[in-house]
């Protein structure tokens, strides 16, 4: 959401009951629980193909944003007690936790003065991450996820702007398309990348635990809603810039951190959706990138630019997630939505039970709050169509911990969507020097490995010529667990990975071998999948699926 609600300075909340006085009780958990049976505060979801998981099994998530979250408090002072209102978070996130919110999206951004995580280049505000620290420890202590947004590209709170700024450059529309132009702010590339790096290796004063490896983190967005607007007719519609941006922000992510989900918060926009204009950001090119996890949209059907029908808007939705499926390959987020002016109530009957029927895989409506600030769009405690969102909630819950299907989508990639040979963000030019994923001599897996009866394996490739990309997701198809994995295959022709997430690996001439993590994703439950992808270099000509593949010794069927 673009527009900005300015806060007032020193703003309290009205009073708040204690709630969850206790983060200090370990084990505190108010939110749903996984039809897996899972800890959802323990597991890191996953994706599974075209959808997400928990635990090795297919995981629906029913969503949120919360707009101000990190401005609860004074914003001033050098203590907790004089900076943030622990109280007032701990009552919102017990609020969401009774009307059945799983996952929060929110901000993890700002460059205002006022409760500003970087007020001026480079140098991070303590205070304000230490509010974020708890905002984590009091989510999971309410057994709620969260997907926290590293930047802005609207005016709010400072977003693009300020970074263009900090480099001599003007922000607002259209300049702020120099943002994703390394040629015209390569400082804004360097800004962003310190900042993310930042949070991603910050260890939470609360928990104790890196943010990279806190499973409270459901997912990371890149930014709200980037585009690259009116620079070229050309580039309107093939997103070619703002795709390399992604490409090379989400290697860089993924090099630090290969334990979360990562999406790009695009809107979904485009003449070809009949939906707002071509804004530099198309929904299937920027999002078949192969380090994002999942794709997103944020419709706002009836503001008067769009003025859609109740029928428009479902099959508006239901379009985006037959290509997120059958085209990108990947799991569905409504990261935003709402309506107003209209009976809210029945719209949202209408449109998650269809989001449902089309198998959406999770949403996040805009926005609850915690007091009335906004009259437009925001939801309170209480409100009728919250009743709506329960009962549309207690349904994704009842899919989720299905097995994952056999099928895979036919293709992960459009044949032309991602070749275009002055892309910029070539797969090994933007590691980061120590990714979590370095290739080693042997990698042991962190359990022995057991046979299995049957697996099969799916395998996405995006080949750029002399560089490229492979998606694998692993398929259990027998009737027990595989503890500790281990899977071996060998590439057609000149192939070397240079990273890879969600697994470790070894290679040896044209052979891989790819290990489970050390401390997630160790096990694949029988009917469950794993999923891992890696980058490499190629020599042009001789890439190609591998013939075979092998699960701990037995040799896997494909699809």
């Amino acid at each position: 959401m673009r527009h900005k609600i300015e806060p007032r300075s020193r703003r309290l909340g009205p009073p708040a009951v204690l709630l969850a006085a206790a983060l200090a009780v370990t084990g505190l958990t108010l939110g749903r629980t996984p039809a897996s049976a899972a800890d959802a505060g323990s597991a890191f979801a996953t994706r599974c193909g075209i959808h997400f998981c928990l635990d090795g099994k297919e995981y629906y998530v029913a969503g949120a944003n919360t707009y101000d979250m990190f401005t609860y408090g004074p914003g001033s002072g050098a203590t907790d007690a004089e900076y943030m209102d622990k109280a007032r978070i701990d009552a919102h996130f017990a609020n969401l936790a009774a009307d059945k919110v799983d996952v929060v999206r929110l901000w993890m951004f700002s460059h205002d003065d006022w409760h500003g995580f970087e007020k001026s280049k480079g140098v991070y505000n303590e205070r304000e991450f230490a509010e974020f620290d708890y905002i984590i420890a009091s989510a999971k202590a309410h057994g709620l996820k969260l997907v926290p947004v590293f930047e802005n590209y609207w005016e709010a709170y400072g977003g693009i702007d300020s970074r263009l700024q900090w480099e001599g450059l003007s922000g607002g529309q259209p300049g702020r398309a120099a943002f994703f132009d390394k040629t015209r702010c390569a400082g804004c590339f360097t800004s962003y990348k310190n900042y993310v790096g930042y949070a991603l290796n910050r260890t939470n004063t609360y928990t104790g635990v890196k943010y990279k490896d806190d499973p409270t983190v459901f997912a990371w967005d890149l930014m709200n809603e980037p585009r690259y607007e009116n620079q070229s007719a050309t580039e309107n519609v093939d997103g070619t810039t703002l795709r390399a941006w992604v490409d090379e922000m989400g290697a860089f992510v993924k090099g630090i951190d290969s334990k979360h989900l990562l999406g790009a918060g695009l809107e979904g926009h485009g003449t070809a959706y009949g939906f707002g204009g071509d804004e530099g950001n198309p929904f299937v090119r920027v999002q078949q990138s192969p380090y994002l996890d999942y794709t997103s949209a944020h419709p706002y059907p009836t503001e008067a630019w769009a003025n859609f029908s109740i029928d428009r808007t479902k099959a508006l939705v239901r379009k985006w997630i037959s290509d997120s499926h059958d085209v990108v390959g990947k799991p569905f987020f409504m990261g935003e939505f709402n309506v107003h002016n209209v009976d809210r109530s029945a719209w949202w009957t209408a449109l998650y039970a269809d989001f449902e029927a089309a198998g959406g895989d999770g949403s996040a409506f805009w926005w609850y709050e915690d007091h009335n600030v906004d009259g437009k769009f925001g939801v309170l405690a209480g409100a009728p169509e919250l009743s709506v969102f329960r009962a549309h909630s207690d349904r994704m819950r009842a899919r989720s911990g299905l097995v994952v299907p056999t099928t895979s989508p036919t293709a992960t990639t459009s044949p032309t969507a991602t070749a275009s040979p002055t892309a910029t963000a070539s797969p090994t030019a933007t590691v980061s020097p120590t990714p979590t994923a370095s290739p080693t001599a042997t990698v042991p897996p962190t359990a022995t490995p057991t046979s299995t009866g049957t697996c099969s394996v799916h395998y996405g490739l995006s080949d750029w010529g002399t560089s490229f990309n492979g998606d694998v997701t692993v398929r259990n198809a027998g009737s027990t667990a595989v503890n500790g994995w281990q899977l071996v295959f060998s590439f057609p022709g000149g192939q070397s990975i240079s990273q890879m997430w969600n697994a470790r690996y070894a290679q040896s001439g044209r052979q891989v071998t790819a290990t489970n993590p050390a401390d997630y994703n160790t096990t694949v439950a029988a009917g469950s999948s794993v999923n891992f992808g890696f980058s490499g270099a190629s020599v042009a000509g001789t890439n190609g699926v591998p013939q075979s593949f092998t699960l701990n010794g037995t040799t896997c069927t494909t699809y």
